[in-house]
């Protein structure tokens, strides 16, 4: 049946699919990373900010400044995924 159905398609088709599945994988496995890690970041400075108030200025400046070093990995991903394209 999948055989069957891969003869009827036009030569380009299966390439262009197969591509578009690809850059999918591609940055799905790269949003995972910065997703788990800045999960931890946050959830260590939350925890730093409850355990020392007076010192929440600095943790969440550091916070955000984590945060926006490790969504940069995720738009790298998303460039790859253009790249492989």
């Amino acid at each position: 049946m999948l055989l069957r159905f891969l003869a009827e398609q036009d030569p380009g088709e299966l390439v262009d699919g197969l591509t578009a599945l690809g850059r999918g994988v591609v940055y799905g496995g790269a949003a995972i990373g910065p997703g788990i890690g800045i999960g931890l970041v946050v959830g260590n400075a939350i925890t730093a900010m409850a355990r020392q108030p007076e010192a929440a200025g600095m943790v969440r400046t550091t916070m955000f400044l984590g945060i926006a070093f490790t969504e940069a990995l995720a738009l790298f991903g998303f460039v790859l995924a253009f790249i492989l394209s």
